[in-house]
């Protein structure tokens, strides 16, 4: 058996930063082999990453970034369990190593990434190495890869959330446009670029939303007048729990309680059988048009750069008629 001095085990501590104890016992099953023990340290890490798979990954870093023309964008994020972790040297030098890497390859997806290699390491194993040296686990849930004739990547401050977002065209005044956009996406999470880029099945699930929302609105709406016509405050018995703490209060009577359960069975009934269906429709489309305003990018008014008043589509063209915005990508630590 060869003899394993403090020396080596100090060389292979340096070389996967695990402790001193791990890296004496892995050369010692290793007979001194280095290969073989970083190899053991990387079953180790294995074995940790499955013994904390049911844990939770809501901490990490993300980093987005453009090649050197602005043609071609990467965003990749890795995730940890704790923040101390994600902002640890070796976690982040990991991370910004990888999505510099494979910008500079060219990696357009997530499994060639893993599969990639660094000095001799697939970014797959690397991660197995990082698990075993933090005790955590690590996961790498998206690396995203676009091209474009103008990308603008935008990495907000602690590198918790990034976007991506592309153009028909480059040149200054775009550049400086896609900056401004790149900023109020990573500020405002739209859910898409306009009403076309979103599902039919996510407008119908909206629409229906709206609708039933329409109905109980009206509704209530109908009680709350037929309680305030009897002189019963519609707060005080909105609910069963209000009903029976407002009488054990003193603020409504056995009779006023009894009385507004009458009403509010009734008059619920009576309006719901009797709702202008046409009516809850065209409320439901407002609330529709209001649901895109408020979450799609080209309709949000613009929250960094322009004059404050004009939505993300308007603030483009009234920089360059000709310039559109193709797609953004944004992402999130821990969503």
């Amino acid at each position: 058996m060869a003899t394993i001095t403090a020396a080596d085990v100090n060389k292979l501590r340096k070389q996967t930063g695990i402790g001193m104890m791990d890296c004496k016992k892995a050369l010692v099953e290793a007979d001194g082999d280095f290969d073989k023990a970083i190899d053991i340290l990387r079953k180790k890490g294995q074995k940790v990453a499955a013994k904390r798979a049911d844990r939770e990954s809501n901490e990490g870093r993300i980093v987005a970034m453009t090649n050197a023309d602005r043609t071609a964008g990467a965003m990749l994020v890795v995730a940890c369990e704790t923040d101390f972790v994600g902002r640890g040297a070796d976690f982040v030098n990991f991370v910004d190593t990888v999505v510099a890497k494979a910008m500079a390859a060219g990696i357009k997806n997530r499994e060639d990434l893993l599969a990639m290699t660094i000095d001799g390491n697939t970014v797959a194993d690397m991660m197995t190495e990082l698990t075993g040296k933090t005790g955590e686990k690590i996961e790498l849930p998206h690396y995203d890869y676009v091209e474009a004739p103008l990308v603008e990547a935008y990495n907000h401050m602690g590198n918790h959330k990034a976007t991506l977002v592309c153009f028909n065209k480059g040149g200054e005044k775009a550049q400086e446009v896609a900056h401004n956009v790149a900023l109020h996406i990573t500020a405002m999470s739209p859910l898409a670029l306009d009403e076309n880029a979103i599902p039919q099945e996510d407008k119908d699930r909206e629409l229906a939303v709206a609708v039933e929302k329409t109905r109980l609105e009206l509704i209530n709406k109908a009680v709350d007048a037929a309680l305030n016509k009897a002189g019963i405050n519609p707060t005080h018995v909105d609910s069963e729990d209000h009903i029976n703490s407002n009488l054990a209060k003193g603020w409504i009577t056995e009779e006023q309680a009894n009385l507004a359960r009458k009403i509010k069975e009734e008059e619920a009934a009576n309006k719901a059988a009797n709702l202008n269906e046409a009516q809850i429709q065209q409320i439901a489309q407002g609330r529709l048009v209001k649901f895109f305003k408020e979450s799609t990018l080209m309709y949000q008014v613009l929250v960094m750069g322009g004059d404050g008043k004009q939505n993300v589509r308007d603030y483009i063209a009234s920089v360059d008629k000709d310039l559109k915005c193709t797609g953004f990508i944004r992402r999130q630590v821990g969503a």
